[in-house]
């Protein structure tokens, strides 16, 4: 029954608004990026409020929108770590008691919209943001991002050339925002004409078009050293972005796991974070 619904009610919504589209074409672009930028989870859940409190949590601000950090001091190099779509900072709970041990000193932010943070709508470029803001404050040195996360994380890196910035871990992580964009649009089964004036919104909004917001692309020419983990049967985004990535970043080693999903969460690939963070 469950699978019924996930997938006939996404259909629903895209007939609904193909229909709208022919009636008011900018109203029906704008609710589906709506749609397409307002997770449906990532707050914090009731177990997951123990181990965050753990840390110093410490807020910051990004055009009167509230940027929720978690602070584990160590004497180590700082590490920010930016989890992905649907999630927030508590996702790194197991791979923050392995930089721990090794004294690393330690921050997480939850992404718009997200844990503890403010905002109702999400996109990377305003993640990227975000990482600025909290990368301003406490000066990473490395950077760990999930899934979107690593996304955003290239993109901070491309638009503000950090120096302090050293080294980038791509777990996960999607090159292509036009494919993401298009698994969405065709999950709700949209019309050329929908989609033609959903593209125009997205440039005119963004800057670019859907295909012009590439992490590979942003890696091009890059002097940071990266780790790019990936899973062979990841289902979210699949295994040819990661060699994408690869394949641009000059200075990063590629990864591959088999049968540990889009998560990653294992202690296999913490230990193998660990072994690049101290090399």
């Amino acid at each position: 029954m469950k699978n019924f619904v996930e997938k006939v009610v996404p259909k629903i919504i895209g007939t609904y608004l193909n229909t709208l589209s022919f009636l008011a074409p900018e109203l029906a672009a704008e609710k589906a990026l709506n749609l397409f930028s307002t997770p449906r989870k990532g707050r914090i859940l009731d177990d997951q409020k123990k181990f965050l409190k753990s840390a110093i949590q410490h807020e910051l601000e990004f055009n009167e929108t509230a940027i929720m950090t978690y602070h584990w001091k160590g004497q180590g190099p700082t590490v920010l770590l930016a989890h992905g779509w649907e999630s927030n900072a508590w996702r790194w709970h197991r791979l923050i008691k392995f930089l721990k041990k090794d004294k690393y000193n330690i921050v997480a932010l939850d992404a718009p919209a997200h844990g503890q943070s403010g905002g109702s709508k999400f996109n990377a470029l305003l993640y990227a943001e975000f990482m600025n803001e909290a990368a301003k404050h406490y000066q990473p040195k490395i950077i760990i991002g999930h899934s979107v996360g690593g996304m955003a994380a290239v993109f901070f890196n491309k638009n503000y050339l950090p120096d302090y910035l050293e080294k980038l871990v791509l777990i996960g992580a999607p090159s292509e925002f036009v494919n993401v964009f298009e698994g969405y649009t065709s999950m709700l089964g949209y019309s050329g004409f929908l989609k033609q004036r959903l593209n125009k919104l997205i440039t005119d909004r963004f800057g670019g078009t859907p295909e012009s917001f590439s992490t590979a692309k942003y890696l091009e020419g890059i002097k940071n050293k990266g780790l790019i983990i990936h899973d062979k049967q990841d289902k979210i985004i699949d295994y040819k972005e990661a060699l994408m990535i690869s394949k641009a970043f000059e200075n990063a080693k590629l990864i591959t796991t088999d049968g540990l999903g889009h998560s990653l969460h294992h202690d296999s690939v913490n230990k193998k974070i660990l072994e690049f963070l101290n090399a």
